[in-house]
């Protein structure tokens, strides 16, 4: 990957992770275990919250994880993530799941999962640092999933206050 193509991934805040399905991380149905690729997908969110903060990041929370479409032995599956609202030391990240057949040309695939990650930014002692913020984004889609990330972050910013002060 040259210069430019790493710029362009970090202004994006993105990361892709692609990877064929094989026997071996089926069940007895034939499909891929979900945990295979729930596995998968928390590695493409950090590697996305990796390259937005230039540090190590650690999983905080995991949820809506939705499985939209089975994932079968022998296709190719990619996991797309982006980093869409940063708080001072977490990052929210939106991450898709693609599942392509590769037996015709021209599959794009089909949309089997997607997810939302909390990760957070940690220094060299496991303890939360800082993260630059980021800019409101312009484009309209990039704002409406920004502002999603937005609520997402004062809902749990807020929800862990009410947990903190009621003693679990």
């Amino acid at each position: 990957m040259i210069k430019s193509d790493i710029q362009k991934l970090k202004s994006k805040k993105i990361a892709i992770i692609s990877d064929i399905m094989l026997p071996s991380q089926a069940n007895a149905n034939g499909n891929v275990h979900g945990g295979e690729i729930m596995k998968m997908m928390d590695s493409c969110a950090g590697c996305a919250a990796m390259r937005y903060s230039a540090g190590t990041v650690v999983t905080a929370r995991v949820d809506e994880i939705m499985f939209h479409y089975p994932v079968f032995v022998g296709q190719l599956v990619a996991c797309i993530s982006e980093v869409i609202f940063v708080g001072s030391t977490s990052m929210e990240v939106v991450v898709r799941v693609y599942a392509e057949t590769m037996e015709k040309e021209g599959d794009d695939g089909i949309l089997a999962l997607t997810a939302m990650f909390t990760m957070v930014a940690i220094d060299k002692d496991g303890k939360p640092r800082k993260v630059r913020p980021m800019p409101v984004p312009e484009e309209e889609e990039e704002l409406r999933l920004y502002q999603m990330g937005q609520k997402r972050y004062q809902f749990f910013k807020e929800k862990r206050k009410n947990q903190q002060s009621h003693g679990f």
